[in-house]
């Protein structure tokens, strides 16, 4: 095919060669010829070297493809051997790239638990935040769970099924997931301490209060993530947890900042103490301090005071 190209080629040239000195000259001269020889000369030669480079090119992407690939595929269609600076780059590049491709294949492999490490993934949640307001105040309202689908955004409802479990349902993403949790340690105005279970992961944590001054608490919130499900898995890669434990807490301070500081006394919350996940003392069980001693309506302190003033006349 290319020696008919060049053929041909020859021949355009060839004529339109012709066709010049006939129009210069008028008809058939010794100029003529010599120009007509001329570029038969030029289009043999062209066609040969032509010919001469499409079989060398040949020759070497076949040595290529029998050959196991060679020193690559651009020398074998070039004939030319890289340079060392090239060889150098090239081998830089591959291994990058090599390496940023494990590296988003073990990420992916461990979020669809895949792979053969077996280790549990667990993402651990350490934040804090300072609200304005007495611990026992920070603390009623915190025990208020019901009330937090109002000032959380993620959390859709939480049902209160016992004084020690709780039923909740978030959005992650574009799905909702449902878990139960239970209370294994509280303390009032000190710590709340629960485990969870959920098809779809859990989140086991604790929560603790600390007085900084009379009216400034420090709200200590630490989880610990189990992820299961494709979503979970997915954002657990970028640490999307993290960020939305943050973000809750803040709402939670901004709630009381906003709200329960304004409005102290309608916020009731539960002042009882579970531990080892049974409930061990209710605040409406607890007996009122009586001052009065059996069968005498008159208190107690009144009656010293004035024992007191009798002897000292």
């Amino acid at each position: 095919m290319v020696a008919d190209t060049a053929a041909k080629t020859g021949k355009n040239t060839a004529k339109k060669a012709k066709d010049t000195t006939g129009t210069v000259s008028g008809g058939a001269s010794p100029l003529a010829d010599s120009v007509r020889r001329l570029a038969q000369t030029v289009t043999t030669r062209a066609a040969t070297s032509l010919t001469d480079k499409v079989s060398s090119t040949a020759g070497r992407l076949g040595e290529y493809g029998t050959g196991g690939g060679g020193p690559g595929l651009l020398s074998a269609v070039t004939g030319k051997e890289p340079g060392a600076g090239r060889k150098a780059a090239t081998g830089a590049v591959k291994g990058a790239l090599s390496g940023v491709a494990e590296g988003i294949k073990d990420k992916i492999s461990g979020a669809l638990g895949g792979g053969g490490n077996d280790k549990i993934k667990v993402t651990n949640i350490v934040e804090h935040i300072d609200v304005g307001v007495p611990v026992d105040l920070a603390y009623d309202q915190w025990t208020r769970f019901t009330d937090f689908p109002g000032f959380l955004k993620k959390v859709e409802h939480v049902e209160q099924v016992s004084d020690e479990k709780l039923r909740w349902k978030a959005q992650i993403f574009w799905s909702h997931r449902s878990w139960e949790s239970t209370i294994v340690e509280q303390v009032p105005d000190e710590r709340i301490v629960w485990r969870s279970e959920g098809h779809k992961g859990h989140v086991d944590g604790a929560v603790t209060f600390h007085e900084l001054a009379p009216d400034l608490t420090r709200v200590l919130l630490v989880l610990e993530y189990h992820p299961q499900g494709l979503f979970e898995r997915t954002g657990n890669l970028w640490r999307a947890q993290g960020r939305r434990a943050r973000l809750e807490l803040k709402h939670f301070q901004r709630h009381v900042m906003t709200r329960t500081l304004l409005h102290p006394d309608d916020v009731e919350g539960w002042r009882g103490e579970i531990h080892d996940g049974r409930v061990v003392e209710r605040a409406e069980d607890r007996e009122p301090v009586d001052d009065t001693e059996a069968g005498d309506e008159e208190p107690r302190e009144e009656r010293e005071r004035e024992g007191a003033a009798a002897d000292g006349k």
